[in-house]
Parts: C-alpha cells; sequence; structure tokens
C-alpha cells in the first residue's frame, strides 16, 4: 500500500475528524543532521483567538533558545540553583534556536525578542485579529539540541530526549501569559492537535505521547506522529530500545520508568491498582495513552530526603518503585488534562498531587512507618520518630521549613519559591491543606469536588478559583479562611490550651489563638491515645471558652490527628485533673521527634581535644528536636584528662521571628571554661544579641547580620605573675556581616568595632572570589583597621600580621597559646590573614593587608599575600609572601606552603614548621557550604 495512502487512512481512523473549531493546530516537518546535533524545522501554526480581545500581537515561546548563552533566565537560574555546569560548559554543549523566516498568513512580518525574555518572540500582526478568527503562522528555524546533562531534555549519551524544542503560541488570558525556561518544566500551554513528521539516521526508534507510524527509506527513517488535543509533545529518540506498554481497562501505559526486578504481570497489577485508584478520585484520563518518561520522574529527586537507603531495604518489596511510579503517574494525569499556570497557580495541582499520594498510602499501607521494619529494632523502636507513619511525614517536612520561618504562601510565584519549598513545602502544605478540608467539610464533598471540577475543565485552561467556586458549592460552610488564611499567606496556625475547669457534667476548655490566624481547630477528648470525643471549633480569634460533656477521656487536646500543619504542638495537650507537672520528664539519646505528651531533655556524647586539656570527654545536654524551637539551651559538663579538671560550656539563646525587614533577632547568654596554657584556664561570659535581616527572597543567597555581644574574659594567671590588662577585660563588641557566596561570584565583608578598658578600635574584612574555570579560582581578601585609641601597654589587643593572640577567644585552636610545634602552625584566616611568621608582626597603630589565591589545578592555588603594618612613633614596616595552597575544602581543610617571603627562599632543613593547615570539626561549616542553594 502506499505509505501516503495508508498514513491518511491512519489518521482519519485514530483521530476522527482532526481540525476541531477553536483548537490551535501544529504541523512539524523536522530533519534531525545526527552530526551537528541539530533539528531543520518547517511549523506551521494555526492560532485561535478564543478570548474576548482583539489581538494586535501573538507572542511564541521558543524555549530551545534558553540554552544559548549565559545571559538567558535560564542560565542565571543554573546560577541561582548553585550549579555552574552550563556557565562553563563549551558552547558546543549548549543549544540555540536560529530563525530563519517568519509569515503570518503566508505574508512576511516583523518579529522580535522580546528584551531580557531571549526564548519568546514577539510578532506584530499587519490586520488585527478579532475574537474567534484566527491566522496561520509558518516559520523556518533550526534548533541545535544541547546536552541532557543540564535540564535531562537533550542529548544524551545514546540518542536525544526531547521536550519544549519547538515553537508554542503563549496562552491569553485577560494579558499575554508569557514566561521564560527556568527548568521548572512548566510551559503554560493550550492544546492543540499535532502532525509532525521527523527524520532521522536508521539508528534511531522512537517514542513519544503520539500515535506513532513510521516507514525506511535507505538510511532514513520517516517517523509519523499525530496527537489530537495534546500539549507538552515529549519525544524519545534513542539507539536503544528503552520502553515498555502496560496496559490497563482504559489507558495504555508506555514508560521506559519500570523496574527490571518486577516481572511483567506484577507491574501490569501495580499500574492497574493505582489508575484504578486515580479514576475513583478524578475520572478518567483524556487520552488512551499516558506516556512516563524517567527523565520526567527523576528530575527532583529531593521527595526521598526523608528516605532511608535503598540497601537498607527497609520497606515491603516493591514499595519505593510503586510510590515513584504513582507519584510520576499523577503528574501526568493532573497536569496533562488541568491546564492550569502552574508558574503562578501551581498550588491546586501540586494539592491534588499530594492529597492523593497521602490517601493512596492511608489505603493500601496504612500502618508503614517511616523507617520501615527498622522502626521494630532496638533501641530505634522506643523513640518517637519511629512511630511516624509514612503520612507523617508531610506535616513533619512541612513543619521543619515552617519552624524556620523559610515557608513561603502558596500564592508566591513558583520561580521566586526555593528548591527546598517549590520541590518538597509547598506541595506538601498544598495536599494538608486539602486534608483539613476532607476531615472539616467531609471526605464525599471533597471527593465531588474533584470529580465534578476535573470533569468539567478537563483539557480546558482553568485556574484555582474556579476550583474553590466548585468546592463551595458542595458544602454549606464558609470556607474563606482557607483561601485568605491558609493559602494567601504564609502565617502560622498555632493554638494553645490555657485552662481547664472541671464541672460536675462538663468541662471548660479555655483555648488561645497565639498567631492570630483564624482558621477552625478540632478539639478532641483522649485517653490512652484513643480518641473519645471530637468537635470543630470555628472563629477564635483571640481567647474562647468551650463547654464540652464530660466524658470516658482523662486529656483535652487540639489538633491530636494533626490534619492541618501548626507552629507548636508542644501546647495543644492538657490534663483534665490539672496537675502541677503536666508532663513526666523523658531522656533521649541524641534527638528525637518532639513528643507532646513529655517534657522532653537529649543529651549526647561530646569528645573534643586541646593541647592543654587533652581529651576532653563530657555530656550535652540540650532541649532542642529535630525541628526547630525559639528557645534552645545546650550545657556541656567535661572532664579534661590531662588537665584533670571539670571543664565546659554552656548556651542560653531566644530566638524571636519578626515579618519586618527583620528575620529574626537571637538573644544569648553562653560562657565556657577551658585552658588556654598549661594549668592556666579561662572563663567566659558573653551575653549577646544578633539581627539577622530578611533576604529580598528566599532565593537570593545574601546573608546580613548585627551583632552586638559584651565579652567577658577572666583568665588565670601563675601566682608568681601579676595580672595585667589582659587577662582580666571586658570588650564590648559590634560587628556587621554580609555573606553572598555565589556559586560563581562570591563576596563577602565584616565590619567591626571594639571598645575595650584601654583601647578603640576598627576593622573591616572583605572577601571577594570568582571561579574562572570549574576547578580554578580567584580570590582576593582585604583587611584593614585602625586603633582610634590605644592604652594598652602590651601587644595583646594589638592586630596581628597573622592570626593574632585571638583575645575574645572565637578562634577554634588546638593551641593557642604555642609558638612553636605543631599546634602553632594551625592556620585561622584573622586579622593580616599572612602564613608565615615575622618578627614584630603586630601593629598597635594601622594595618593593611591583602591576600590573593588563584587556581593553577583543581584544589592547588597559588597564594600571594602583602600587608603594611604601622606601630606608634615607627615607620610603617612592609610585608610579603607567596606560596601554595592546597584547598581540599575552603576553610575546612586545607594546607599552605610558603615558598618566598621577606626572608628570602623558605626551603631549608626546617620547611616542614613552616607549613600552615587549616583543620575544623566544625560539622556545621562543611554542612552548610554542601546545602548552599536549598533553602
Amino acid at each position: 500500500m502506499n505509505y501516503k495512502l495508508f498514513i491518511t487512512t491512519f489518521f482519519i481512523i485514530v483521530c476522527g475528524n482532526f481540525i476541531t473549531a477553536q483548537t490551535n493546530s501544529i504541523n512539524i516537518n523536522a530533519l534531525l543532521n545526527d552530526n551537528k546535533k541539530e533539528l531543520k524545522i518547517e511549523q506551521k501554526i494555526v492560532f485561535h483567538n478564543s478570548s474576548d480581545t482583539i489581538l494586535n500581537r501573538i507572542f511564541l515561546h521558543n524555549w530551545a533558545n534558553s540554552f544559548s548563552n549565559n545571559e538567558t533566565p535560564l542560565a542565571k537560574r543554573f546560577i541561582e540553583d548553585y550549579r555552574s555546569d552550563f556557565y562553563f560548559s563549551k558552547q558546543k554543549n549548549k543549544g540555540f534556536s536560529k530563525i530563519n523566516q517568519i509569515t503570518v498568513n503566508d505574508s512576511f512580518t516583523t518579529y522580535k525578542i522580546v528584551k531580557n525574555h531571549p526564548d519568546i518572540i514577539e510578532i506584530k500582526l499587519s490586520q488585527p485579529l478579532n475574537p474567534n478568527d484566527h491566522i496561520t503562522i509558518s516559520a523556518v528555524y533550526t534548533v541545535k539540541v544541547p546536552s541532557a546533562s543540564f535540564t535531562g531534555f537533550g542529548k544524551t549519551k545514546t540518542g536525544y530526549h526531547l521536550r519544549y524544542w519547538y515553537l508554542t503560541p503563549a496562552v491569553y488570558k485577560n494579558e499575554w501569559q508569557l514566561m521564560s525556561n527556568l527548568n521548572m518544566d512548566d510551559l503554560y500551554a493550550n492544546i492543540a492537535d499535532f502532525t509532525i513528521q521527523i527524520n532521522t539516521p536508521k539508528k534511531y526508534y522512537l517514542e513519544s505521547n503520539l500515535y506513532k507510524y513510521v516507514t525506511e527509506e535507505n538510511n532514513t527513517k520517516h517517523f509519523y506522529l499525530l496527537g489530537k488535543k495534546q500539549k507538552d509533545i515529549i519525544i524519545d529518540l534513542d539507539t536503544l530500545k528503552k520502553y515498555k506498554s502496560f496496559k490497563t481497562k482504559n489507558i495504555e501505559i508506555k514508560t521506559d520508568f519500570f523496574d527490571t526486578k518486577i516481572d511483567y504481570q506484577k507491574t501490569t497489577e501495580i499500574i492497574k491498582k493505582e489508575v484504578d485508584f486515580i479514576q475513583d478520585y478524578l475520572g478518567r484520563y483524556p487520552y488512551k495513552q499516558l506516556f512516563i518518561d524517567r527523565n520526567s520522574v527523576e528530575k527532583n529527586l529531593l521527595h526521598n530526603i526523608y528516605s532511608l537507603p535503598k540497601w537498607l531495604k527497609p520497606f515491603p518489596e516493591n514499595f519505593r518503585w510503586e510510590m515513584s511510579f504513582f507519584k510520576a503517574m499523577l503528574i501526568k494525569y493532573i497536569d496533562d488534562a488541568l491546564l492550569v499556570n502552574k508558574r503562578t497557580d501551581y498550588w491546586l495541582n501540586d494539592g491534588i498531587l499530594t492529597f492523593l499520594m497521602i490517601e493512596y498510602v492511608n489505603k493500601y499501607y496504612p500502618d508503614l512507618t517511616i523507617l520501615g521494619k527498622y522502626s521494630n529494632y532496638w533501641p530505634i523502636k522506643g523513640y518517637t520518630i519511629a512511630k511516624l507513619k509514612q503520612n507523617d511525614k508531610y506535616p513533619f517536612v512541612y513543619l521543619f521549613s515552617s519552624r524556620n520561618f523559610y515557608d513561603q504562601s502558596l500564592t508566591t510565584p513558583a520561580d521566586s519559591l526555593s528548591n527546598f519549598n517549590r520541590k518538597i513545602v509547598s506541595k506538601y502544605k498544598a495536599g494538608l491543606g486539602f486534608k483539613y478540608l476532607q476531615d472539616y467539610i467531609g471526605e464525599d464533598a471533597l471527593k465531588k469536588t474533584f470529580k465534578s471540577f476535573y470533569y468539567k475543565n478537563k483539557l480546558k485552561l482553568t485556574d484555582s478559583k474556579q476550583f474553590l467556586n466548585t468546592l463551595n458549592k458542595n458544602t454549606d460552610k464558609n470556607l474563606t479562611w482557607f483561601k485568605t488564611n491558609y493559602i494567601d499567606t504564609n502565617k502560622k496556625l498555632d493554638y494553645k490550651i490555657t485552662k481547664i475547669t472541671r464541672n460536675k457534667d462538663s468541662i471548660e476548655v479555655t483555648i488561645k489563638n497565639k498567631k492570630k490566624t483564624i482558621a477552625p481547630i478540632g478539639l478532641y477528648g483522649v485517653k490512652d491515645k484513643k480518641i473519645k470525643f471530637k468537635k470543630w471549633i470555628d472563629r477564635i480569634d483571640s481567647t474562647k471558652t468551650i463547654k464540652i460533656p464530660r466524658g470516658d477521656f482523662d486529656r483535652v487536646a487540639i489538633n491530636y490527628e494533626r490534619l492541618y500543619p501548626e507552629y507548636n504542638l508542644l501546647n495543644n495537650y492538657k490534663k483534665i485533673d490539672n496537675k502541677l507537672i503536666n508532663k513526666p520528664l523523658q531522656l533521649r539519646l541524641y534527638k528525637d521527634i518532639q513528643d507532646p505528651y513529655y517534657s522532653q531533655v537529649f543529651y549526647k556524647p561530646v569528645v573534643g581535644y586541646n593541647l592543654y586539656d587533652g581529651i576532653i570527654l563530657g555530656v550535652n545536654f540540650n532541649n532542642q528536636p529535630i525541628l526547630a524551637r525559639n528557645f534552645k539551651y545546650s550545657i556541656t559538663p567535661n572532664y579534661s584528662f590531662k588537665s584533670k579538671q571539670v571543664t565546659g560550656s554552656y548556651l542560653f539563646t531566644y530566638n524571636q521571628y519578626i515579618n519586618s525587614n527583620i528575620y529574626k533577632i537571637d538573644y544569648s547568654i553562653g560562657g565556657n571554661y577551658y585552658h588556654y596554657a598549661p594549668n592556666l584556664g579561662y572563663t567566659s561570659f558573653i551575653p549577646s544579641v544578633t539581627i539577622e535581616f530578611n533576604r529580598k527572597s528566599l532565593r537570593d543567597l545574601d546573608k546580613k547580620y548585627l551583632t552586638s555581644r559584651l565579652v567577658f574574659i577572666n583568665k588565670e594567671v601563675n601566682d608568681s605573675v601579676t595580672a595585667t590588662d589582659h587577662d582580666k577585660y571586658n570588650i564590648l563588641n559590634f560587628r556587621y556581616t554580609y555573606s553572598n557566596p555565589g556559586v560563581i561570584r562570591g563576596l563577602k565583608y565584616a565590619i567591626n568595632t571594639e571598645f575595650g578598658n584601654s583601647f578603640t578600635k576598627f576593622s573591616t574584612d572583605i572577601r571577594y572570589l570568582k571561579r574562572i574555570t570549574p576547578n580554578k579560582r580567584f580570590s582576593i581578601r582585604l583587611f584593614g583597621g585602625f586603633f582610634i585609641n590605644n592604652k594598652s601597654k602590651s601587644n595583646y589587643f594589638s592586630f596581628g600580621l597573622n592570626r593574632g593572640s585571638d583575645y575574645l577567644f572565637e578562634q577554634n585552636l588546638f593551641g593557642r597559646s604555642e609558638n612553636s610545634g605543631l599546634f602553632s602552625q594551625q592556620y585561622v584566616i584573622a586579622d593580616g590573614g599572612f602564613k608565615s611568621n615575622f618578627k614584630n608582626s603586630f601593629a598597635n597603630e594601622t594595618i593593611l593587608s591583602v591576600n590573593t589565591s588563584i587556581g593553577i589545578w583543581k584544589w592547588v592555588e597559588f597564594y600571594n599575600d602583602g600587608a603594611m603594618l604601622k606601630n606608634h612613633n615607627e615607620n610603617p614596616h612592609f610585608f610579603y609572601e607567596n606560596g601554595i595552597r592546597l584547598n581540599f575544602i575552603p576553610q575546612a581543610f586545607e594546607f599552605y606552603l610558603p615558598i618566598y617571603t621577606n626572608n628570602g627562599f623558605e626551603f631549608n632543613n626546617n620547611y616542614f614548621s613552616k607549613i600552615k593547615f587549616i583543620i575544623t570539626t566544625d560539622v556545621g561549616r562543611i554542612y552548610n557550604y554542601i546545602r548552599r542553594g536549598l533553602f
């Protein structure tokens, strides 16, 4: 049979009447040039004006061009996400879209690239496009396919995985809905009828979410694809056959995301179960084939941040794959049918997704804990975290962000969300919101809303406002609070039981709204952790007393089932008998989830070392569960084996979060006692206040702090020595710190003032870093300081050419009083920042220094320093040095090997003693280095 006749017959049989009124159509003829990794494309778009507005211009999304250079919104987004791979990639691995010509109704037209958005094209129409009319836009262009390593889509090792590779008409809804590619896979597009022909070398197989027919001619394959009322066409061209089909009653699932350890029959059974579950809540999928590609599934791996390592095998057989595939299917099922602008109105789709995942686990795995089988192992089983069910992770992870005030409202544009919120927290909050509604208005009302909304809006442009209208029609309860006090804000819910009054046949419960966010709350009567009574309470704006009947319960609780995320659960419980000790004490090794039934104290062993105390063993006691608390204490008594004395430290902190230009204020009192020299100890007492200012957005990496502290130091001295002004002193210190550790360019500076009994000084420390290549960087540090007055008779408070005397005791030094030996070689970046030792290396008047370092190969760098020191009644002294820096982990694990200084070449028999090192025991510093770009 003639293949053109066959294709025509095929199209008619499969799709019936192809051209549908008011539905856009897209026809693409593409040729793959495998050598150049380019697609030569001829495209025709029939665009219908389905709005009520006369249009004088049309916009096309050209996301293939978002890979063209390092100045596109996508490139800048990678930098914001702390990724440098695209920035430093070779041009051959980037991509572009080169437009050769564009015509409208067969006439050449003018078009331009939208300013600052090289992946959006504006076409000015010579004739206005009236409502219900249509035009035909034709384009001839070339797409250079980028490496798939950047977004998961592009040129792979064995082929091409294509998404957003063709011109797509923008949506006009009240106004043009324009968006650049930000690697969020959220292009807002209307449905269209597609006909696509792609010609490729013979070695390739093609899979997509369209109907397919293929012919071969010489060394070329001709793929013909067709789809009706489709969007977001994903095409996989590969030399390997990777996809399998799994058929259910109504849908064929085509995917390369399957577990080879699960046989075909079992996989099909699992998929059928999942499809039936989704259809029970939403209805039928609008297409006969559902396409799920592995790259789309695995792009956002942070959803497993709470899971145990796979090799431990904590969960039932097939559970991990089942849940991963269920989530992938839900995303496609919802996003393909509900045409929502996910850049501005993402919470609806995300909420349905998370809610259905919660319900699926409730139905099939209700008793499965987050630790799986290990919840029953000693000693884990005694911990509260071992009792958490799989679905408890949703409020827990949300509260992890909320308690630190890192959460954002669900109406925050998606491109302004932090990565952690976009990928996890906001999805969880949206899903928990539906869980909240389910219990408040009833399961049937919510389920009816899902089905009705899905049925009426399937394959139509829609939004969350229409969903809320449908929701209100299915309940007689006032749900205004859900939009204004839950969706639109990041204000917290926090209710507290303040008082219980027992009467003969009733109980009066007084509830206080601590955060003034009004929403319904559940009030429970509980006995032996079983619910005996439940009642929903509406509109508590400040304080309200509720009268409930006496019953078979001994404890009253708010939000006992944790149906909605609440800021603080510890104040939600109260015993009816009003005993003085409402919660017994509970000791926990290391950390645990907070348990509202107990007053918890956590403890952990502490091991430390310094030259004068020797090995330090102790126990740290604190009140810090896994979720942050506002008031924190940490008390660490130690025993030091070398000094044979009790040492230790303490710190009490209260965090006050403020909704303004200030993020939070930390009030703290701390101190410690250790040894600073053989048999000589020191005591510190440091009250302080730190103001942390708000970032412009949570996507910004910059942080600003203002710290004021009063440092009291009392040092022991030998009996034969008279105490001086540097043995017992107090210093008032103000420090402003700015930090922006960008992945390409980083800037940090500090402005510091100190007021002591015998001096007043000012200094500034400025550090700049620029990455030249992925493995090479240039850094420069400028330090300057001067004394406003200085009556000190020693150099103890003077500026040092290297680490100085550390009279504030803030440097983590193993041997702070050592002038020779290994411990004197520990390096800390302070004052002049020099690595080598010199005579007369203190300044009691002025210091200026510059420290530079430039990458040579990977972690090998060349450092070069210069400084000027000025003392009273002396001429300035100048110093310089250079050498090799082995920078394995910045400011955590480094070595400095000097080459040349004022003293000449440093190579001699004592060279080893001149090497300086940085080794930190501060795990938090390493963690912060790794986590950048997450929050």
